[in-house]
């Protein structure tokens, strides 16, 4: 079983993508830790995310790095967002991800291009998403906890900023998946939005027998 769980930045789909692994019992992939490995790699190399050359250079990246608590950076997840619109950066790392969707027993993947590109024939889909102001309000907050100081509209410029790049790139735009569920949590909990996406899952798999 192949779960894709699509959405933009601070949407909530990681969290979602890491309950429905542990409720389906499954191996999870964030796939925007690779593409955070290899800005955060691009700046440790003095190169330019904005780059395509420098940005391809650092996609030969140890899995160790992904266990580096920096990838969690909010300039992390900026220089991610930069990297990752290079089409030769996007055909690097396609492999390690399709072939993680494709290991004996399924998998659940978070990312923007899961049920398009990397794993279009994913048993279900599901497009989390949430408006722009309620994804900064949410992104503020954690920022604010772990004791950064950002203005609120600071983050939402950002949140735009990277919603345009996302969507705008021509090489695996984000999009949600004509078969996808669309989770708009604006106005969720977290454990309904966890509800409605296992809800789904199950369904389909229902169907599928």
């Amino acid at each position: 079983m192949i779960i894709a769980v699509d959405g933009p930045t601070a949407s909530g789909k990681g969290t979602i993508a890491r309950a429905l692994a542990q409720h389906f019992g499954l191996p999870v992939l964030d796939t925007g830790l690779l593409y955070r490995a290899v800005g955060y790699r691009t700046q440790l190399n003095h190169g330019d995310p904005d780059n395509a050359a420098d940005a391809l250079a650092a996609c030969d990246f140890p899995d160790s790095l992904l266990d580096d608590p920096a990838l969690r950076y909010e300039s992390t997840g900026s220089l991610a967002s930069r990297a990752s619109v290079h089409p030769a950066v996007r055909k690097a790392l396609f492999q390690r991800q399709v072939d993680f969707a494709n290991q004996p027993g399924g998998a659940v993947l978070d990312g923007r291009d899961i049920g398009t590109v990397i794993a279009p024939h994913a048993d279900a889909k599901i497009f989390v998403t949430a408006s722009p102001e309620e994804r900064a309000h949410r992104r503020h907050a954690e920022m604010r906890a772990r004791g950064v100081e950002v203005s609120y509209d600071a983050v939402l410029a950002d949140i735009h900023a990277r919603d345009a790049r996302d969507t705008g790139r021509t090489d695996a735009p984000l999009v949600r998946a004509p078969d996808a569920m669309l989770l708009d949590n604006s106005d969720m909990t977290r454990e309904a939005a966890l509800a409605a996406a296992i809800a789904f899952v199950e369904q389909r798999l229902h169907d599928a027998n």
